[in-house]
């Protein structure tokens, strides 16, 4: 039998545990209109699983590989339609993009910004930028190193790494039947993206060095969104972008892509097209990390990075279908084991299996 004084406990107890989660975000009071990016904002329960209904999970995925895949596509057209080959300067702006987005998005809802206190959390911030900024910029070098399908078929180990690194550093659980539907979609994808294959020893560990860095970025981000700091997507943003930028720009400056641009000035901007690509650019690389971040936070790390992979499978498709790619009897085995796997897993998810 439980007292009136253990009834007493608890409810203070409950009391105290909203008033310390409704004060992580200080919100200007005068303000009562909220954008619905965040759905909710205790997501994961004490075992790490989401708390969001399914149907948002799956909403949030979609929108987050529909950028994805149009980020790709219009990235593409810069470098091959308007000739702006230089992958660190387009960088760059995408994340002064990304910075006024979230600075637009703080002043249109009138939701004030967190204050981090702690250093170790200001590092946490520091060190998720460096993995940002490595990411994309070893992530451009491997390519010249290795073919655009052993990359891929590397790439295609990410949910593998995030699962291991989140059990051995995390301390995160998966279930077995979890465990087992990630191994064919990795499979999947490798059969479906094989080709070319060539490479050297300094491409490889370059390669594994980059989709080492992928799987990172996922975990700390998720870390970020849903661990002890429960940062706003926004907020994250706001926060790490500037560090990004600082770095990507150094990066693009000692290659001498700034000074490339300078130098190419005049036909660059000759008739605006190419400014109105990279600031659609820059626009769709902040719809993306925003969807990204969101989907990470209503889901998983692991999650989202099966969902890069199936995202690499639709524009295999969307590339036979719009240019005509052929697709041969392996990729198309390939391409079926990615979309069971797929199924399966988002089966085992939903269930809390």
């Amino acid at each position: 039998m439980r007292g009136n004084n253990d009834v007493d406990r608890d409810a203070e107890s409950g009391q105290r545990l909203l008033h310390d989660h409704d004060s992580k975000y200080e919100t200007d009071t005068s303000s009562s209109s909220v954008l619905a990016i965040d759905p909710v904002k205790d997501v994961k329960s004490g075992h790490g699983e989401s708390l969001v209904p399914c149907t948002t999970q799956i909403l949030w995925l979609v929108i987050w590989m529909i950028n994805n895949i149009l980020v790709t596509i219009i990235n593409k057209a810069s470098f091959a339609k308007v000739n702006f080959n230089y992958p660190f300067v387009l960088s760059t702006i995408h994340m002064a993009c990304n910075i006024v987005g979230a600075q637009i998005y703080f002043k249109w809802t009138k939701n004030k910004q967190k204050v981090i206190v702690g250093t170790n959390n200001n590092k946490s911030i520091l060190i998720f930028s460096v993995i940002f900024s490595l990411n994309i910029a070893i992530g451009n070098t491997s390519l010249s190193y290795v073919s655009v399908s052993f990359n891929q078929v590397c790439r295609a180990m990410v949910p593998v790494i995030v699962m291991f690194v989140s059990i051995l550093y995390f301390g995160k659980s998966y279930s077995f039947i979890r465990k087992m539907t990630v191994l064919p979609i990795v499979l999947g994808v490798a059969v479906s993206v094989w080709g070319d294959m060539s490479y050297t020893i300094i491409g490889a560990f370059v390669t594994f060095v980059c989709v080492l860095l992928a799987a990172l970025k996922s975990i700390v981000a998720g870390e970020l969104l849903s661990g002890d700091l429960k940062l706003h997507e926004m907020d994250l943003l706001s926060k790490m972008c500037p560090y990004a930028l600082i770095q990507i720009g150094l990066l693009g400056y000692l290659k001498g892509e700034f000074h490339d641009v300078y130098e190419d000035w005049d036909t660059i901007t000759t008739d605006g097209t190419t400014a109105r690509v990279l600031l659609l650019s820059g626009i769709l690389s902040f719809t993306m990390n925003v969807s990204s971040l969101v989907a990470n936070k209503v889901t998983s790390p692991l999650t989202l990075a099966i969902g890069a992979n199936v995202k690499q499978v639709m524009l295999i498709l969307l590339s036979a279908g719009y240019f005509g790619d052929h697709i041969n009897l392996a990729n198309g085995i390939g391409i079926f084991i990615v979309v069971f796997g797929s199924f399966t897993y988002g089966y085992a998810s939903a269930n809390r299996l």
